[in-house]
């Protein structure tokens, strides 16, 4: 079984980590791991496969995430995850949306660790890849390191080859998504003390980490870092994740404008298709942040690629204008 490198993961995020998305920030760095959108086990079993889970090989290394309960439903969505090429599979169990509280999965599923447990030994027993689980410290009242501790070793004895922890809990009513993930208090020091109780299991930290310099910090005590909105907003940071990171030379992009001018073909090749550029262009919308020009930038994707006919002319003449007040 090969085993990504998860030092440093960007986090499944909904309307973000599309194919498009995770193309664009792939070509910051070939090491970092890259998840996709959660994608319901209903929705695979029932929906347009190729839509949903179809990916470009250059996307690797690139993990499947999974939203769902049912553990024959899960073993059988990961095996279709195997099938078309993905590195891992991960299970959500931290999501707090009404969605996901409907469907009695996501974060609902850190009261059952059995249920959890279950589905992650019936995935091991389907694919010959990773199957890893993401979740929370705990949710509502059922919030204690002890508690974690419990839900932890529940999923190790199920077999599980990694926990991606979001170190606060989630309150499933009176919060928004947005809101569970910035208010309820961060328990680095829970997270520092499982990865001390059990070396061998890689847990990767994730929530509040802004910055590679508290990136670093946190990877003295845990197996790897995951960040998702702070990168998405101003992927520019990746730009030094391979060096800092993995002790690697930084990829020929020097600059911005060659990062988007790399990107050029991959968005051809989806005009080409019939869509339009609004469906895409949302992910560099945050290419020139905190540059002189980033206002400049953002204005002139918002008032033109929305425009019948669109083209990559719209990222180009964006570009221009920017040039000389950004690097």
């Amino acid at each position: 079984m090969t085993v990504p490198d998860r030092r440093f993961c960007i986090a499944p995020m909904i309307d973000c980590t599309d194919r498009h998305g995770r193309f664009f920030l792939r070509l910051f760095s070939p090491n970092i791991l890259l998840f996709t959108e959660m994608v319901t086990t209903s929705a695979i079993l029932h929906g347009d496969r190729e839509r949903l889970l179809g990916f470009d090989n250059a996307e690797h290394p690139v993990v499947l995430q999974l939203g769902g309960s049912e553990p024959d439903e899960l073993a059988e969505c990961a095996r279709i995850g195997e099938h078309y090429g993905y590195d891992e599979i991960n299970l959500n169990v931290g999501c707090p949306s009404d969605r996901v509280q409907s469907g009695a999965f996501g974060a609902c599923l850190m009261r059952d660790p059995e249920r959890v447990a279950d589905c992650v030994a019936a995935m091991k027993q389907a694919v010959g890849i990773p199957v890893t689980v993401k979740h929370r410290t705990g949710v509502d009242e059922l919030d204690s390191e002890e508690l974690l501790q419990a839900f932890v070793s529940t999923q190790i004895e199920a077999g599980v080859d990694a926990l991606y922890l979001h170190a606060r809990k989630a309150w499933l009513q009176g919060l928004s998504p947005k809101q569970n993930r910035e208010i309820p208090p961060l328990h680095y020091d829970w997270a520092y003390r499982l990865q001390q109780q059990h070396p061998d299991l890689p847990i990767i930290l994730n929530g509040g980490i802004l910055s590679l310099d508290e990136c670093e910090t946190h990877l003295n005590h845990m197996a790897g870092v995951m960040l998702g909105r702070e990168p998405y907003g101003n992927p520019w940071m990746l730009s030094e994740v391979d060096r800092r990171i993995y002790g690697e030379d930084q990829r020929g992009y020097r600059t911005r404008r060659d990062i988007l001018e790399a990107w050029l073909p991959h968005v051809e090749a989806f005009l080409a298709s019939g869509q339009p550029l609004k469906r895409i262009v949302k992910h560099v919308f945050g290419l020139y942040h905190g540059q002189p020009g980033g206002k400049r930038w953002r204005r002139h994707l918002s008032e033109n690629a929305h425009k019948p006919g669109a083209g990559i002319e719209v990222l180009l003449e964006a570009a221009r204008l920017t040039e000389g007040q950004a690097g």
